[in-house]
């Protein structure tokens, strides 16, 4: 019995320690995970897409980005050029980023790169809303 017990918790201590490694390899097979210059560098050609919500797009936004909040991201998913590059952030470390770009390659997208700091620390220009 209590050998079980052990193996059970070795195994959630594994998980626990290995998930980091699990979401990082997770982002690599769906999306490129770039900085400010190499994102920067994909902006021209490419559609940039802020997943934050409607307010806090209106606050802040990488200019030329167009907003598609997440919680509407499955039905605004066709509005996205399959044939474009397709440049995803959202306020800081990639979360939802991640899930949209899995939604995205489901749906047979590419091309995509997601801004590894998100808006937080951005160094190129943004739109200042009122």
């Amino acid at each position: 019995m209590w050998l079980y017990i052990n193996i059970v918790l070795i195994l959630i201590i594994i998980i626990i320690l290995g998930y980091p490694m699990i979401n990082k390899f997770r982002i690599k097979s769906v999306a490129k995970l770039v900085d400010n210059r190499q994102f920067s560098d994909q902006l021209v050609g490419g559609q940039l897409i802020d997943l934050r919500e409607a307010a806090e797009y209106r606050r802040s936004h990488i200019l030329g980005a167009r907003n598609l909040p997440f919680s509407q991201f499955d039905q605004s998913i066709s509005a996205i050029r399959k044939d474009k590059t397709v440049l995803l952030y959202e306020a800081a470390k990639p979360t939802i980023t991640v899930r949209a770009a899995l939604k995205l390659k489901k749906a047979g997208y590419t091309d995509i790169f997601i801004l590894k700091t998100g808006l937080k620390d951005w160094h190129g220009k943004t739109k200042k809303g009122a």
